[in-house]
């Protein structure tokens, strides 16, 4: 069995990587960021304004789900990840495929018809609702909803988030 990868933090968010992102990236302290993504790893456009926000000295894939889950496993011991996605259920099906999920950061998912808001960040709908339950009662996921590493702002949320959950 291959050494478990050093994964530092998923974060779903649908903006997938933009400014917020380097926060996180300097807060981590991590070396590569896999933007975990069926459309974005294959829309080169939407590539080069990612790569855009990423600091030059950080690796940064695009990969698809699929690839993402069975490639971890070959990271190399000083790779620390930064893995981001677009929705719980991504998260969901990385796990499914063997990808090892600890705590899941909840950042942003923008509001639409049918979805609760849990913050002025996150709304969820029931497919959402159900890969979270699914991650938490499954594979043991724990969440927090921090907007950014410097932000206090989780608490609440994450407290709203739990009982949503149920």
């Amino acid at each position: 069995m291959d050494a478990k990868p050093n994964v530092k933090m998923i974060r779903i968010d649908e903006r997938l990587i933009h400014g917020q992102g380097q926060l996180w990236i300097k807060s981590l302290g991590v070396n590569l960021v896999i933007c975990a993504n069926d459309k974005a790893a294959a829309d080169s456009m939407q590539q080069s304004l990612m790569k855009a926000v990423v600091p030059k000295d950080i690796g940064l894939r695009f990969w698809n789900i699929e690839r993402t889950a069975k490639i971890i496993w070959k990271a190399l011991p000083n790779q620390s990840i930064f893995v981001v996605v677009s929705s719980p259920k991504d998260v969901l099906t990385l796990a499914e495929q063997g990808f090892p999920v600890g705590e899941v950061n909840v950042g942003n998912i923008h509001a639409k018809e049918g979805k609760e808001k849990v913050s002025q960040f996150i709304y969820l709908g029931e497919e959402d609702k159900e890969a979270l339950r699914t991650l938490r009662d499954k594979f043991g996921c724990t969440f927090n909803t921090k907007t950014s590493p410097v932000s206090n702002d989780g608490e609440q949320s994450l407290e709203k988030l739990e009982s949503i959950l149920g």
